[in-house]
C-alpha cells in the first residue's frame, strides 16, 4: 500500500521546482472537441501546468468519477483515487517516465511520444475501475522539461484486462516506440527493450477480429464460433498474433491495440 503524496511530491521536487516561469496555455475551443472525439469510451481529460500544478483544463466527464464540478478538482484530488494498492506502481511509472524525457529524448523529440499506462481508480460512488492513462506533453521549456501535459483517463473496465506495472512510450509520428516496460528499471535504458513495429502494421485483418473478441472476453471457443473458424485456428491466430506483438499475454496485447485505435471501449 502506498501514499498518493509521494507521487505529487515527486513531481514537485522533479518538475514544478525545476520550472522557473510558465505562461498559461491558450486553448482553441477545436482543440477541446478534436480531444472529445480521440478519447475513447467513458473518459475525462485535463491539461496541466507542471509550473503551477494547476488544472488549466479539465472535461466536465471528470465528473462521472469524482462527484465534483470540474472547476474544484485538483491534481491531488485525482491522484487520491489511485487504488492504495496501486500507488507504488504509479510512483515508479512515473519515475521511468522522468528518466526516459530527461535523460534519453533529445530536445526536439519530446512531443513526438505520450504515455501510456494502467491502474486501479477508487470512484466517488464506491466502484473500482480499471483506467488507461495517456499523456504527451503540449508544451516544453528551454530547459527541455515539460511545462503543459495533456491526460486522457478512460475506464476500460468492460474489456478483459487488468491493471499491470508496465509502461510504454508511443511515436505518433512513426518513430522508434517501447512497449511494456517493466518499471523495476530505475532508468530508462532502450538496450534492455525489445522494440516492435507498429501494431497495425504487424497484424492481419482477421488477426485484428481475433483481437477485438479477446478485448470483450472471449474464450477461444467463443472466438471460433463467432468468426466462423475451428478452435485450432482461433488457437494458432491468439499464439502468432502475441508472438508478433511481443506481449506476455491477452491484457498487454489488448492495452497496446486500444492505446493504437485497432480496437474501442
Amino acid at each position: 500500500m502506498g501514499d498518493f503524496k509521494k507521487i505529487s511530491s515527486y513531481w514537485q521536487d522533479n518538475y514544478t521546482s525545476k520550472i522557473k516561469t510558465s505562461d498559461r496555455l491558450i486553448i482553441p475551443e477545436h482543440f477541446k472537441s478534436m480531444i472529445k472525439l480521440v478519447a475513447p469510451g467513458k473518459s475525462y481529460f485535463y491539461i496541466v501546468n507542471f509550473h503551477t500544478m494547476e488544472m488549466e483544463y479539465i472535461s466536465s466527464s471528470v465528473a462521472e468519477f469524482t462527484g465534483l464540478e470540474p472547476s474544484s478538482v485538483r491534481m491531488d484530488h485525482l491522484l487520491s483515487m489511485v487504488a492504495p494498492s496501486d500507488v507504488d506502481a504509479v510512483y515508479n511509472k512515473e519515475k521511468l517516465i522522468q528518466s526516459f524525457y530527461i535523460d534519453y529524448l533529445k530536445p526536439n523529440e519530446k512531443q513526438d511520444y505520450k504515455i501510456m499506462y494502467t491502474y486501479k481508480m477508487n470512484c466517488f460512488d464506491g466502484s473500482q475501475r480499471v483506467m488507461l492513462h495517456q499523456a504527451t506533453a503540449l508544451s516544453i521549456n528551454d530547459e527541455g522539461r515539460f511545462v503543459h501535459v495533456l491526460g486522457i483517463h478512460s475506464d476500460i473496465s468492460s474489456l478483459a484486462i487488468k491493471s499491470t506495472n508496465d509502461l510504454s512510450f508511443i511515436n505518433i509520428n512513426g518513430g522508434k516506440s517501447y512497449y511494456n516496460i517493466n518499471t523495476s528499471l530505475d532508468k530508462f535504458s532502450p538496450e534492455q527493450l525489445e522494440q516492435v513495429e507498429t501494431i497495425s502494421n504487424l497484424l492481419t485483418t482477421r488477426e485484428v477480429q481475433v483481437v477485438k473478441e479477446l478485448a470483450v472476453g472471449c474464450k477461444v471457443s467463443e472466438i471460433a464460433k463467432n468468426l466462423n473458424i475451428s478452435e485450432h485456428t482461433a488457437h494458432t491466430h491468439k499464439k502468432n498474433i502475441l508472438k508478433k506483438v511481443g506481449c506476455k499475454n491477452s491484457t498487454h496485447l489488448i492495452t497496446l491495440c486500444l492505446a493504437e485505435g485497432l480496437i474501442n471501449v
